[in-house]
């Protein structure tokens, strides 16, 4: 793997610690840390307790430890922030934390997380500030920050760091993230693979580009066609009749399907009898519409762009009001990324003209290598997970994913990979569905215990208090009920393949 000048200076670092028996430093001895490209601005030591975490106004308990913050310039237009989080008593592991949307801002509410579990934390903006990409139109060599430098140099610089620290490296190091972070995961696993030695990918946005073409068409189709737009009661029409044509294959009436696809529930059925759009049934564009959210989306001569979404959805699907703007996600790509003009008018997106510039733009921020030979030789595991219920990135374009790994390296991976799908939820969280998992838990016992997890408990919360719990099964798996005992208890379901 190639290398920047940061990139092999810190590694040197790495071996210049390696193996020192000095005793543990203090936190004021790293406002003396150097390597090239690193600036270490302040360093804090916290006394365990209620803290405020930085940018918000969330207090929560945190033990004691040291903070550190840190810029980094692998080049010359970079200028990516980090934080480091050191407890006092540490487990002796690394966790990074990824981002979500166009990052901008450390994730420190995560970083509070890992920090109460013993884990020495990081995570950094990606180089610039703010949810949008007009960064790039003044500084492009931030996109290359965004797309992956930024993760793997905040790496090489937060082991560095512990080593002087503690006097020890990490035993072992861990990635978590969702929505962008998922991506950032797999461009690690893909591109930096000697970084991490296990990943937890969540939802991953690993073509981000061609899920906002399919977004930014879904949008500008509706605002020019109305009669292709579903009012929120014939959005709720619709599910519930997927839900009447599909939930009985569960065993279960819970609000969500567990096995979406085996459900082949076709709008159609929806059809009002006489062409017009009474309450009770769907409008021939409506019907035109709900079927192509399920489609896959293709350019006019027949070029796949996107998969479509999972039947079960519908709850969530973003239905643009009249004259809305897209979401900020999806513009920025087109504006800042691909046509580099703050000019350009998101209404005139055209999927034939702006697709195929959307691929050629795409090769610092796409994840989609699936030869991941080199992570799996040395040993590394990779989780992802991801919800059925996505609006956003189509949870089958992570089995897409999962299929071209197989495909590219001989057959399942399972001994190193697994994929668990999320009947119910929706983005990294929410929906109807138990959203809470102790990924890195199972992560972790896979890794260092040699225990694949067979199952994850997933959770449910309503005002606070769990009300479900499932099992998450590796994919193909799914969880069924065994018929006897609470519906509602993951103990009384066993993964089974269909």
């Amino acid at each position: 793997m190639k290398q920047t000048a940061l990139s092999q200076a810190l590694s040197c670092v790495l071996l210049l610690f390696c193996g020192s028996q000095a005793s543990a430093a203090s936190c004021e001895d790293l406002s003396t840390f150097q390597a090239p490209g690193v600036t270490v601005v302040a360093t804090h030591a916290l006394s365990p307790g209620a803290s405020e975490l930085p940018e918000s106004a969330r207090v929560l308990e945190l033990p004691e430890h040291c903070r550190v913050s840190a810029l980094l310039r692998p080049a010359a237009d970079s200028e990516i922030e980090m934080a480091l989080w050191l407890p006092e008593n540490w487990n002796g592991r690394y966790l990074a934390l990824g981002n979500g949307g166009w990052a901008g801002s450390i994730s420190y509410e995560a970083m509070a997380r890992g920090l109460q579990g013993g884990y020495a934390v990081a995570s950094n903006d990606t180089g610039h500030k703010g949810g949008s990409a007009a960064f790039v139109l003044d500084a492009p060599d931030r996109l290359v920050d965004f797309g992956h430098r930024a993760m793997h140099v905040m790496t090489l610089a937060a082991k560095a760091m512990i080593e002087q620290h503690y006097a020890a490296a990490p035993s072992r190091s861990y990635f978590q993230g969702c929505s962008t972070g998922g991506r950032q995961g797999l461009m690690e696993a893909q591109r930096y693979p000697q970084d991490y030695d296990a990943i937890i990918a969540g939802a991953p946005v690993n073509n981000m580009f061609a899920l906002s073409a399919m977004q930014m068409h879904s949008h500008t189709s509706i605002l020019r066609d109305r009669s292709l737009y579903l009012p929120e009661d014939k959005v709720r029409l619709l599910h519930e009749a997927v839900l009447s044509a599909c939930e009985h294959e569960d065993g279960v009436r819970d609000g969500f399907l567990s096995d979406p696809q085996a459900c082949d529930f076709d709008p159609a059925a929806l059809l009002c009898s006489d062409g017009s759009d009474a309450q009770s049934c769907l409008s021939p564009g409506q019907v035109e519409s709900a079927r192509a959210a399920y489609a896959p989306l293709l350019t006019s001569d027949g070029r796949p762009v996107y998969p479509g979404h999972a039947r079960g959805f519908e709850l969530a699907w973003r239905m643009p009001a009249a004259d809305a703007s897209p979401p900020t996600l999806q513009s920025d790509a087109f504006q800042y990324v691909v046509h580099r003009s703050p000019e350009w008018d998101w209404q005139s997106f055209d999927l034939d003209s702006d697709f195929p510039l959307a691929v050629a733009a795409a090769g610092e921020e796409h994840a989609v290598d699936p030869d991941l030979s080199e992570f799996k030789a040395r040993g590394g595991k990779l989780l992802i997970y991801h919800g059925w219920n996505d609006p956003g990135p189509s949870p089958l374009n992570t089995l897409d994913y999962l299929h071209a790994v197989e495909e590219a390296m001989g057959g399942r991976q399972d001994d190193w990979l697994r994929v668990f799908m999320m009947p119910g939820m929706e983005h990294c969280r929410g929906g109807v569905g138990p959203d809470q998992a102790d990924f890195l838990g199972a992560m972790q016992a896979w890794l260092e215990q040699d225990n694949p997890p067979e199952s994850i408990t997933a959770a449910r919360l309503r005002e606070g208090v769990v009300d479900m719990t499932r099992p998450l099964c590796p994919f193909p798996a799914v969880a069924s009920w065994t018929q006897r005992g609470n519906p509602d208890d993951a103990a009384n379901y066993e993964c089974r393949e269909r």
